[in-house]
């Protein structure tokens, strides 16, 4: 009898309608030696008939079996699919799912060349309420390339994040060997088996490939075991598995993979269920508050420090029974940046609350001094806004009541005060929202209440088939600032049997009220309902009102132009207006599009070129992009267009040319009267491009697209040999492309330099007087790479070094500048005020640079910019080699050529920093000079005025 190489487990209950589609993902693997075990868990439906037809249609490769009884779990089928299978490996599926095409070829691939006992692969959610199907690939920075692990200490990650069971593929003789089963009778089953499976693996292969696809419908009529957080059960069930996987790690010592479980457990399992505590009564909270405390008593208290505040603040007042404090605390949960809660102030640190402030603990976990909350202004706080009363007459009018937190008294009496209800349709063809003042709004301490009394009839006039949702703000004024809110429900009843008349503008055969909703965010909307008139006519004039040729005829004029507006706001529509609407326009002599960093900033060389360009006299028209609601910091004589509007791409297709340092939309191609100068952002240390992991691993049309956007550079910058050997290799650009004339952002360090060479002073510049430094202090600027939480996912930037240490030691004489890279922000403390200053949106690094009398950094480009300047630097690597083996390797080993101390701990660098001179200026003098030599040999202070005289004024390079 012949073995099958994978036998696929497909398990079923009540669900004979997809379950040939998860089987026929299976027969139609690429791999031929593939079988299918489908096990039915005794479903009161035809799913047991449909597995039966599909094994008589495939005798051969198909066979079906049945439970006697319901197992009410994922976890009975799946052991008796062990049994049965005969595979020499083994997979499961769920009949709601699909396998990817090549995923069994793949997986068999890696276990035959690697012996591992198991093999796991990318697994892609598949959102079927979406829109366009979106997709979201699982935990994918553990897939970023293949990889072989002897255990599962090596990559503790695999255990905490990746704990599904159906995106892998199990050496048959090493389940029954070690004897792994599925817990029965308990829910997550997946998170002990994978856990089991992992620590038992004596080898572990993962592939960068898809082979999973996990359909998710939030809004199914029957919800998944993990859309059921309501039920007490449900959280009890995952108390008790997280229990039996921490028994299992501590019998082996793993304490390491314990304590990373711990804190995955703060930032994701208990927060799934967090979220759900305002909407459920008290009986519900305090039962899941006896589970929960128990197993947070476990926990192990340095993970509190490795989560988001948020996280950490709700764990431990949830702990302490808090609900005053922890249930704002879960609607900031909800609604991310939402400031709900007063705070309080108590030596110069600011905390969520002003209880439970007498230990140690509590102090650390409730401070929230570095969100900023005392310093950023308050039209950037998301203030909460809390509705206290609701009332509606059912006559059109509703009268409501709030009231706005007043973070530590901010808005102070004697504030002038003013507010207005806005309420505006979500999806809205129908013209601007109504905007209603209030009845009242006053100081109350650490609120400000307001009332108001609305006439919906009057104020609101919707279409009455679009329009359905409606949503309530208030836009409150504070002296001249505006702050506006959203209102959230809270607590307080709102009576949805009470709802309010209104009139619609189409037919009130459609709608004619609104009824009041809590959104999945526990914010108050109000939703079209047809009811009231059409609802005491008959059956039949309803249907005709309904599903009339009129109503019809309305209906689809509207549904088109909202398909129509959408369509227009589409990225496809608008590659495709670029392409066959603006690129048939003639190119505009002169016209010149700069961007720069994706247009985040005016700054780098795309500005030292623009600039040289006024300089001379130049006659051209200089448009630049910009991203974002609002630009800042651009020039006043540019034309400015926001990135992808239609200006945008009219005037990237009519454009001259080109200049930016990172790249302009892939999918738009150049047209061949336009010249493409590509000046870069940096030279490379980390690899790049074709060099990248991530990028070898994409699929080959998503290389071609990328190949394709990297051939449209018609001139690419370098400064020296090292950009040729790398960065062109990496881009797979001709020789003819390279531009060796350095970089236009570099010209200003280069002059800076040869000045104080000259003259033996150093100019600190208006900037210094800006940021109101000390002209006796020594600058040192601390300007580290980009820094990106898993998944690659952009987050808020912790410096490695405590800087109220360093103000401490070193405040009196230094002023540390700290610059994160643009896509990261920080927060600093009060109490480092002026002896610490973040500059982080100093959009030029340029005018930082020749400000820093030193540089700290790790692993950015800005070393090789910094150099130019002769300066000392310091390399804080404190994670060397997590970054330059894990991450995405490097072109040469920093610590054999860094011209600087390469320090790993935060003791070192303020030793360092203690005898800066000696330890990083004159002992690697040499070091620098060969640095430069090597890395930016064409950085000769002239690069834009060369660019400018080839390209624009007709002179020679």
């Amino acid at each position: 009898m012949h073995v099958p190489d994978v036998s696929v487990v497909v398990i079923a209950y009540n669900d004979a309608e997809r379950l040939p589609t998860a089987v026929r993902s299976v027969l139609e693997q690429t791999l031929h030696g593939v079988d299918v075990v489908i096990v039915d868990d005794c479903s009161k439906d035809d799913t047991f008939a449909v597995a039966q037809a599909l094994a008589a249609a495939h005798p051969d490769r198909v066979r079906a079996f049945q439970l006697p009884r319901n197992s009410g779990g994922c976890g009975a089928p799946r052991n008796f699919g062990i049994r049965q299978a005969t595979g020499t490996y083994v997979m499961f599926l769920d009949s709601d799912d699909v396998l990817e095409r090549n995923a069994c070829r793949n997986m068999l691939a890696a276990a035959e060349s690697t012996g591992a006992d198991l093999v796991s692969g990318l697994c892609v959610r598949v959102h079927l309420d979406s829109r366009h199907r979106k997709t979201t690939e699982w935990y994918p920075w553990l897939y970023s390339g293949t990889r072989t692990i002897e255990s599962i200490t090596e990559l503790s990650d695999l255990l905490v994040f990746d704990t599904l069971s159906t995106n892998k593929c199990y050496r048959r003789a090493f389940l029954l060997e070690q004897g792994l089963e599925f817990p029965v009778g308990i829910h997550y089953e997946d998170l002990l088996f994978s856990a089991q499976a992992y620590v038992a693996a004596s080898r572990i292969t993962l592939i960068p490939n898809h082979v999973y696809y996990w359909n998710v419908q939030e809004s199914a009529a029957a919800k998944s075991i993990s859309n059921r957080r309501h039920e007490i059960a449900n959280f009890v069930h995952r108390m008790e598995i997280h229990r039996r996987v921490d028994a299992l790690l501590e019998s082996r010592g793993y304490e390491e993979l314990k304590y990373r479980k711990d804190i995955k457990f703060l930032k994701h399992d208990l927060v799934l269920h967090l979220r759900d505590l305002p909407l459920l009564g008290d009986d519900y909270r305090r039962e899941f508050a006896e589970v929960a405390n128990g197993y947070l008593a476990e926990i192990d208290p340095r993970a509190y420090e490795e989560v988001q505040p948020l996280h950490a603040i709700c764990a431990y007042l949830l702990s302490k029974e808090d609900w005053t404090h922890l249930i704002p605390a879960t609607d900031a949960l909800t609604n991310p940046g939402r400031l709900t809660v007063p705070l309080a102030e108590r030596d110069g640190r600011v905390y969520w609350c002003a209880e439970h402030l007498d230990t140690e603990l509590g102090r650390r976990v409730l401070d929230v001094t570095d969100a900023g909350y005392d310093t950023r202004p308050l039209s950037a706080l998301a203030l909460g806004n809390r509705l206290t009363s609701y009332t509606g007459s059912g006559g059109g009018v509703v009268e409501l009541a709030g009231r706005v937190v007043n973070p530590l008294g901010r808005i102070s009496p004697e504030a002038e005060l003013g507010a207005v209800l806005e309420i505006s349709a979500r999806r809205s063809v129908s013209g601007k929202p109504a905007h209603v003042p209030v009845t009242s709004v006053r100081h109350a301490g650490d609120w400000i209440e307001w009332e108001a009394r609305v006439d919906l009839a009057r104020s609101v006039r919707p279409l009455g088939v679009i329009d359905a949702v409606w949503d309530v703000r208030l836009n409150l004024t504070v002296g001249g600032g505006r702050v506006r809110t959203r209102v959230s429900v809270g607590g307080t009843p709102i009576d949805r049997a009470a709802p309010v008349r209104i009139r619609p503008r189409l037919t009130q055969l459609v709608s004619d009220r609104f009824v009041p909703e809590v959104t999945r965010k526990g914010n108050l909307s109000y939703v079209l309902a047809a009811e009231g008139r059409a609802a005491v006519r008959t059956s039949a004039a309803i249907e005709g009102a309904m599903h009339g040729r009129t109503a019809r005829l309305a209906k689809t004029g509207l549904k088109r132009l909202l398909h129509a507006k959408r369509n227009l706001r589409s990225g496809e529509t608008k590659v495709r207006l670029y392409h066959r609407v603006y690129s048939r326009l003639p190119i505009r002599k002169g016209l010149v599009v700069f961007e720069s960093h994706l247009g985040k900033q005016y700054s780098d060389s795309p500005r030292a070129i623009y600039e040289e360009m006024r300089r001379q006299g130049v006659a051209f028209q200089g448009v630049w992009s910009y991203a974002g609601a609002r630009p800042t910091g651009f020039p006043e004589d540019a034309v400015l267009v926001k990135r992808w509007s239609a200006q945008y791409l009219r005037a990237l297709a009519q454009a001259e040319f080109w200049i930016d340092n990172q790249g302009f939309p892939l999918r738009l191609t150049k047209r061949p009267g336009t010249t493409y100068i590509q000046t870069w952002h940096g030279t490379a240390l980390k690899r790049m491009g074709f060099d990248e992991p991530h990028t070898k691993s994409r699929a080959l049309g998503t290389q071609q697209t990328f190949q394709k956007a990297l051939d449209r550079f018609d001139h690419f910058l370098i400064r020296g040999e090292h950009d040729r050997r790398t960065l062109a290799r990496a881009f797979r650009l001709r020789e003819e492309v390279l531009l060796p004339v350095g970089y236009p952002r570099n010209d200003e360090l280069v002059a800076t330099h040869r000045r104080e060479a000259a003259t033996g002073r150093r100019e600190r510049g208006p900037l210094a007087a800006e940021l109101g430094i000390d002209p006796e202090k020594t600058v040192l600027l601390y300007a580290p790479t980009f820094r990106a939480a898993p998944g690659g996912k952009v987050r808020a930037f912790r410096p490695p070094l405590d800087v109220e240490e360093f103000a401490e030691r070193f405040g009196d004489t230094h002023t540390l500048l700290i610059r994160t890279h643009y896509l990261n922000s920080v927060s600093l403390p009060p109490s480092v005020r002026g002896r610490v200053v973040d500059v982080s949106r100093q959009h030029d690094v340029t005018p930082l640079l020749a400000l820093a009398d030193g540089l700290i950094t790790d692993y950015s480009s800005v070393m090789f910019d910094y150099g130019l300047l002769d300066r000392p630097m310091v390399f804080f690597t404190y994670d060397y080699e997590e970054y330059a083996t894990e991450n995405r390797g490097t072109y040469f080993d920093l610590k054999e050529r860094a011209p600087g101390p390469v320090v790993a701990t935060e003791e070192e660098l303020f030793g360092v920093i203690s005898n800066l001179r000696d330890e990083a200026d004159v002992k690697y003098a040499a070091a620098r000079q060969r640095f430069n030599a090597e890395f930016s040999e064409y950085d000769r202070g002239d690069a834009a005025r060369r660019i400018v005289a080839t390209f624009f004024t007709g002179g020679a390079k």
